[in-house]
């Protein structure tokens, strides 16, 4: 695009078209956030930054005015956000594998799992590096696990277990690293499986009913509420140098109706920092007015995309793009 760096830069097309800004979120002096692993926004548009540098939650204004941090001595690496319709934060740490159940102000409710006690590797028992959580309709709870397991645990709004499903695989009903998981309004259970590269739809006794292909590594998951919700899906795209110049893989976002039908990408050809592009879009929240935020892991992914070149700085991790109308 000619003089790019004064004009503004429109990603997608037709109805979703979003204006990319280049710098949201001010943070105080000294701060940082490390890698941005989810994001989440309460009813008056206040926007939760759950990142794993030494403040674990920092919340702005919509207009990405500082207000307050917490979570600090509580989170060992934060992974997964949720906000429940009761604007409790379900928050979920991979490195603690753990659940919590927060207030906006940060006064935890509820705890689900061991702190710093994992269960066996691939056992199908909770928890080892649970990655997300999701509400059903009455309030239930699921849990995608994760990184050290293949399943999905269903729990009561109390956090009793009620029961699991998933094993390592590539058949329907299986996994290969349940990376993020939301329900919608009638119940279906949509789970990203991350490297099987697709998305798999689940009721919600844990049946098989469908999956979602056409992605590459779908990591970040956001659906609307309501009667037929749009789906959002950050996916990683390559993670190889053999492949990481290919076109069409990623990393972008695509948005798909609740039966999966694609109707828009956005992201420049490439992983990379200039405007219009992503690097690792983990986490995804939308706005009261639309407007769309990007969590990335970018530190974590770099080395992976580009190595064995360690990023020279801190990378950009928080995205902020405005609905066009």
């Amino acid at each position: 695009m000619a003089n790019e760096a004064s004009a503004d830069v429109i990603l997608g097309s037709g109805p979703f078209r979003y204006r990319v800004l280049r710098q949201w979120g001010e943070l105080p002096t000294g701060w940082r956030y490390g890698d941005v692993a989810a994001v989440g926004v309460d009813r008056k548009d206040n926007v939760y930054v759950f990142n794993r540098g030494p403040h674990p939650m920092i919340v702005y204004d919509r207009e990405g005015r500082f207000v307050r941090s917490w979570g600090e001595g509580i989170f060992k690496r934060a992974h997964g956000l949720h906000m429940g319709p009761d604007e409790t934060l379900y928050l979920t740490d991979d490195g603690d594998h753990t659940v919590r159940q927060c207030r906006l102000d940060g006064t935890v409710l509820m705890t689900i799992g061991i702190p710093g006690r994992p269960s066996s590797f691939m056992s199908g028992l909770p928890f080892h590096r649970c990655t997300h959580t999701a509400l059903s309709p009455k309030g239930e709870i699921y849990i995608a696990d994760g990184y050290g397991n293949a399943c999905v645990h269903k729990y009561s709004p109390d956090g009793k277990l009620l029961f699991s499903w998933g094993e390592p695989g590539t058949d329907p009903g299986e996994f290969n690293i349940v990376h993020n998981i939301c329900c919608d309004a009638e119940g279906w259970v949509y789970v990203a499986d991350r490297e099987n590269h697709r998305v798999q739809v689940f009721d919600g006794e844990g049946k098989y009913e469908t999956q979602w292909n056409n992605l590459h590594r779908p990591c970040g998951l956001y659906m609307e509420s309501g009667k037929d919700p749009l789906c959002f899906i950050g996916e990683l795209g390559p993670g190889y140098a053999i492949n990481r110049d290919a076109p069409n893989l990623g990393p972008r976002i695509s948005i798909l109706t609740s039966e999966g039908k694609l109707l828009a990408r956005l992201g420049r050809m490439h992983a990379g920092e200039a405007v219009g592009q992503f690097i690792a879009p983990h986490g995804l929240a939308i706005d009261s007015r639309g407007d769309l935020y990007v969590a990335e892991v970018s530190n974590t992914a770099w080395p992976q995309i580009y190595p064995p070149l360690d990023p020279p700085r801190e990378l950009r991790c928080l995205q902020k793009l405005v609905k066009v109308s």
